[in-house]
């Protein structure tokens, strides 16, 4: 986007509010890490960001383990999931504060167990929602998305910017 930024590792509760939506709970956790990081830096533009992969309406999180892969990607083989993506811009000057949510439908491919656990192997998922990453190797596992692909990635940065110009416009007016 040809942006200067820092980023700045939140200290934030990231635990999922009771009897939220997907949407909903990755709006909230966003604004949480947006405000711990505004609590550093007063004054800047805080992007705060998070998703979830979510299958017949339950939230899968990062993998605690290879076994805990695994058994996602199995899970997910075959089927339709959603990716969901919270955004929360704050701006420390104007207080202002935008929050979003992205979703976007995707499709795995129905994987032998071989292929998922060399997957797995691989320690890609190790770090990803849902325990795959579209951007490397899971790229093979998927045949279909519908929706923002930079939102699979984790961050739909065509509405983060969307969001950002709206900021930016406010602060060219308000001076």
């Amino acid at each position: 986007m040809g942006l200067r930024f820092r980023t700045i590792a939140a200290k934030a509760d990231e635990s999922w509010p009771p009897g939220a939506t997907p949407e909903a709970a990755v709006r909230q956790i966003a604004a949480r890490k947006a405000d711990a990081v505004a609590r550093v830096v007063p004054g800047a533009i805080i992007l705060g960001a998070d998703t979830v992969v979510v299958l017949d309406d339950e939230p899968l999180a990062k993998p605690s383990s290879d076994e805990e892969a695994l058994g996602m990607l199995r899970r997910l083989a075959g089927r339709r999931h959603r990716v969901v993506t919270g955004i929360a811009l704050l701006d420390g000057r104007l207080g202002a504060r935008i929050t979003d949510a992205v979703s976007t439908d995707v499709w795995m491919r129905a994987a032998t167990d071989d292929e998922l656990s060399a997957y797995v192997a691989s320690r890609e998922p190790a770090d990803k929602a849902g325990a795959y990453g579209i951007q490397g190797l899971g790229a093979g596992l998927i045949t279909e998305i519908r929706g923002c692909y930079s939102n699979v990635v984790g961050l739909p940065i065509s509405r983060v910017i969307e969001h950002l110009q709206r900021i930016m416009a406010s602060r060219r007016l308000l001076g």
